[in-house]
C-alpha cells in the first residue's frame, strides 16, 4: 500500500528515510555523505515524486521505491500475467 510522505509526521518520515539510507549495501558512489545529507536527498526525491513509500501489511515494514523500480515491478507482473493467460 502506498503511503503519502505528507501524511507522516516529521519524526516518522525521518525514521523511515534513516532506516532506508543506513541499510547495509546502500551505495552512494565515490563521495561520502553525512546521514543528514542522505536523508535530505531522499526527502527531496519524495517531494519531486521520484520515490514513493510503500507499507507492507504482512511484514509491517516500509520500503522506499523509485519510479523506475515501480515500473519494472509492474512490467514484470504484467508479463507474468500475459504468460499465464
Amino acid at each position: 500500500m502506498e503511503v503519502s510522505y505528507q501524511a507522516l509526521s516529521e519524526g516518522a518520515l525521518f525514521g523511515i528515510i534513516k532506516e532506508f539510507v543506513t541499510r547495509e549495501g546502500t551505495d552512494y558512489g565515490g563521495r561520502v555523505f553525512a546521514l543528514d545529507e542522505k536523508v535530505a536527498h531522499v526527502k527531496a526525491q519524495l517531494e519531486r515524486g521520484h520515490v514513493k513509500i510503500f507499507y507492507d501489511e504482512d511484514t509491517q515494514t516500509c520500503n522506499l521505491v523509485t519510479l523506475n523500480q515501480l515500473r519494472d515491478a509492474l512490467d514484470s507482473e504484467s508479463s507474468a500475467e500475459d504468460n499465464e493467460g
